[in-house]
């Protein structure tokens, strides 16, 4: 598996603005760039996943370098892992 320079880039910042999307619809102020390019791309592994426990489709799907990027459940996915953190965090 291989992904051009100019594919990761994009890929990297399609994820960045994924990651603070669903740190905002979180509600959550904290972190930056960084924060939002990680929460981007868990976002990209927890979104599909919990899709396809419920067998739901994906409506908005891009493909960058051959590579298939979910940007609807990348969003829900972030919005969902920064929820679970903050109820997490404010337990203890």
């Amino acid at each position: 598996m291989s992904i051009s320079i100019p594919a990761l880039l994009i890929l990297i910042v399609i994820a960045a603005v994924c990651g603070a999307i669903g740190k905002a619809l979180a509600g959550s102020s904290r972190g930056g760039l960084i924060v939002s390019i990680a929460l981007g791309f868990i976002g990209t592994l927890l979104g599909p996943w919990v899709a396809g426990m419920l067998k739901l489709p994906e409506p908005f799907m891009i493909t960058i370098g051959g590579h298939p990027f979910p940007i609807l459940w990348s969003i829900i996915g972030a919005a969902l892992f920064v929820a679970v953190i903050h109820l997490i965090s404010r337990r203890r």
